[in-house]
């Protein structure tokens, strides 16, 4: 073993290690690889930059740009209603709400089918009195059955192809993968629809302020004649900060006035303080506050005609992942108050004003209704109610909007025009066209994975240069003995999804495309069978919901437990190993 693969594997390890713990950024990860592979001498320059002008790359960025402009148009979004529409029982609003979702995720991305679907599918079940809890991890998993029917359903579709281009093998083409998808979506869909009842929980979403655990955090004090914060506002209440209790609305008479930081308190007032109960105690006492011992808090006490109560989640391309409601100055430029927290279905209301705050984040806000819609619109969070749907004014482009996909998708199917460049000019005829504007184009790419794409790929392209995938792959083949090209394929497909559930999908595709390439050169194979295992496994991943970013998407809004995933997604994910191990050999012949 040579002092190069003693580094590219240090380098390896280091890197699965950082994208499951999640202790840093998966960009950042990204680029300390490629750092660490220019600093030891890996790679040249150029080829450590190399992922940035890759194909997959820059077509994974056209693909978000179109899936933008899909978007802004309300072509998604009518569809959406449409298909919610369309189901008049539970089990037929099931089956049209997965392949309504199964059907655009395979010419947009998935997360952002997810994205428009997930306030109408709420909004449908409120509407039905049917629980959200069982339609959201299948709109979840049907976006990741359309995802692996065509080239451009998901990012990872496109790196494999591109890792096999570079490579000298020939990409795939736009429906290659279709025959195994539409097999795997058939299944998918079977499956939930049979088992569904009993592994999917009926869960209420209940009261806002009661699955936030509000209740006991939130209070009413009154003040009374001789309360010494009478005449003073409560910026200048001395240490209101200090004593971690915010003041979210005081209540004069028959007006609710909302974050009343400038505004003269007066004898008689009501303050709905936040704050531990202890907190809010010493609070009080301090200042001469009576409380109301009869108070129970409920929705209805923070809304009003110009006020709404609402939960929204960090949304994957946000600009508010990685910041603090501090940092981001969110309160103040939005107008709208944070009274909690949900990560990963664990509550937090204590200094949320510090907490960074990440994608899958769901937030509970109360502020005016028309900074809510805003703030939808915008991009950086999805609105997990009716006050979240944005109003198309450019609905007359709808059709341009489906002709400039149909385009890009039809001429790149045909092989009029590579995908890339098909790619790019339906980017630009999006923009011609008014479908999009300029700056809605940058604002639709999630550069954060750009920056992982364009980091990773020089890492698979290091394995490949100092030997270190075939090293690993001889060890396997060693391990493996002359079990055959079959059993390996089981092993690279099983491989492959276990370390989706805990890292980036785009990640361990890359990781594993070269060694899979490699091993299917020891065994005197054709490599396509494998790279289209690592493909699926990396695409389709339902056992924890950390593990694809439509899981992440579902989690809080469903109100699900990690077990609920895992009683889901761990028997769809070994009934997908078996049908892939079956079938792949006999579309992918080794």
């Amino acid at each position: 073993m040579t002092p190069e693969i003693i580094i590219v594997l240090g380098i390896l390890v280091c890197a699965v290690i950082l994208f499951a713990t999640e202790k840093l950024s998966v960009d950042l990860v990204a680029l300390l690889i490629v750092g660490g592979l220019l600093a030891f001498g890996l790679v040249t320059p150029e080829e450590g930059i190399s992922g940035l002008s890759n194909s997959a790359t820059v077509t994974v960025a056209c693909m978000f740009v179109l899936s933008a402009g899909l978007q802004k148009t309300g072509v998604v979004s009518v569809l959406g209603e449409l298909l919610a529409k369309a189901g008049r029982t539970p089990l037929l609003l099931l089956i049209v709400i997965m392949l309504g979702v199964a059907v655009v995720s395979a010419f947009l991305n998935n997360t952002a089918a997810v994205a428009v679907f997930l306030p109408v599918v709420l909004a449908t079940a409120a509407a039905r009195k049917t629980s959200a809890s069982r339609l959201l991890i299948p709109l979840s998993y049907a976006s990741q059955f359309g995802g692996v029917c065509t080239l451009i359903g998901t990012s990872t579709n496109l790196l494999v192809s591109s890792i096999a281009s570079d490579q000298g093998l020939e990409p795939f083409s736009m429906f290659e993968f279709a025959p195994l998808g539409l097999i795997m979506l058939g299944v998918g869909t079977v499956f939930i629809l049979l088992f569904s009842r009993w592994l999917l929980p009926e869960r209420s979403t209940g009261q806002l302020v009661e699955t936030y655990g509000l209740r006991e955090y939130v209070t009413e004090l009154h003040v009374g004649a001789d309360s010494a914060v009478i005449g003073q506002s409560p910026s200048q209440i001395a240490g209101l900060e200090k004593a971690e209790v915010n003041i979210v609305e005081l209540i004069r008479a028959e007006h609710r006035i909302l974050a009343p930081r400038t505004k003269l308190i007066e004898e008689g007032d009501m303050l709905l303080v936040r704050g531990q109960p202890e907190k809010v105690i010493e609070f009080k006492d301090k200042i001469g506050l009576e409380l109301r011992s009869d108070f129970e808090l409920k929705d209805d006490i923070l809304t009003s005609e110009e006020n709404a109560l609402v939960e929204v989640m960090i949304g994957p391309h946000s600009r508010l992942a990685g910041e603090s409601l501090n940092s981001s100055y969110f309160e103040q430029r939005h107008r709208l108050l944070v009274l909690g927290l949900q990560r990963r279905g664990h509550t937090t209301r204590e200094k949320l004003a510090n907490i960074r705050l990440r994608f899958g984040d769901a937030l509970l806000l109360c502020g005016p209704k028309e900074e809510i819609s805003k703030l939808g619109s915008r991009g950086d969070a999805v609105v997990l109610n009716e006050l979240g749907r944005e109003a198309f004014t450019r609905r007359n482009r709808m059709w341009v909007a489906i002709g400039v996909m149909a385009a890009v998708v039809g001429l790149a199917a045909f092989e009029v025009l590579p995908i890339l460049v098909s790619a790019l000019l339906g980017c630009a005829a999006m923009a011609l066209t008014g479908c999009l504007r300029d700056r809605e184009a940058y604002e639709a790419v999630d550069w954060r994975i750009i920056i992982l794409l364009a980091g990773v790929l020089p890492l698979g392209l290091a394995m490949q240069k100092t030997g270190a995938a075939t090293l690993i792959a001889d060890t396997v083949l060693g391990f493996a003995g002359d079990s055959g090209p079959l059993v390996m394929l089981a092993v690279f497909y099983l491989l492959t999804a276990i370390l989706t559930e805990c890292m980036s999908n785009n990640a361990s595709a890359v990781l594993l495309a070269p060694i899979a390439i490699s091993t299917a050169a020891g065994l005197g194979v054709d490599p396509r069978p494998f790279l289209v295992a690592v493909t699926f496994a990396a695409s389709t991943s339902f056992a924890t919901p950390v593990g694809y970013q439509t899981n992440t998407m579902v989690y809080a809004a469903g109100n699900y437990k990690f077990t609920d995933f895992l009683r889901m997604g761990l028997p769809l994910n070994l009934i997908f190993w078996g049908v892939a191990v079956y079938f792949i050999p006999r579309f992918f012949p080794f």
